[in-house]
């Protein structure tokens, strides 16, 4: 009888560990403002909608301050080795929303194209590249 409570209490130790160890979906990763479950659909969505400009890793072209042949900006990279790091998440998604003739970029708006969720898992993924210095300025999180 001693051994069956013995293995029990071991079985429950190595679940409660386990539990533990294993990043939780819906817990914000590491210190960020977004979960697993929304960098999983960001990385979905932005392959699908934003990297044939932004590219895969969202580091996009290197000369995006040279204006193209027509005039207007090339897609500026997203992975924190240009500007993007310092914007607000509104004006992020304000530029999402609306898109980049603004600004003198050829970006399309996508309001009403993606969801609310997917436009933030959106930005959780191209923040998933940024380092910590950039996220921890605050503006990741200003709405």
């Amino acid at each position: 009888m001693n051994h069956v409570i013995k293995l029990i209490t071991a079985m429950v130790l190595a679940g409660v560990l386990y539990s533990c160890s294993e990043p939780k979906k819906d817990q914000p990763i590491d210190g960020r403002w977004y979960t697993q479950a929304q960098l999983k659909m960001g990385k979905r969505v932005f392959t699908e909608n934003c990297a044939m400009c932004h590219e895969e890793k969202a580091e996009s072209t290197p000369d995006w301050k040279q204006t193209l042949a027509d005039g207007s900006y090339p897609a500026p990279p997203l992975n924190g080795s240009a500007h993007a790091w310092h914007h607000s998440l509104s004006i992020l998604l304000r530029t999402i929303n609306q898109g980049g003739s603004k600004l003198g970029g050829k970006m399309p708006g996508f309001e009403g194209k993606l969801t609310e969720d997917e436009k933030m898992a959106a930005i959780a993924f191209f923040q998933s590249f940024w380092n910590e210095r950039f996220m921890a300025s605050g503006k990741t999180m200003g709405i």
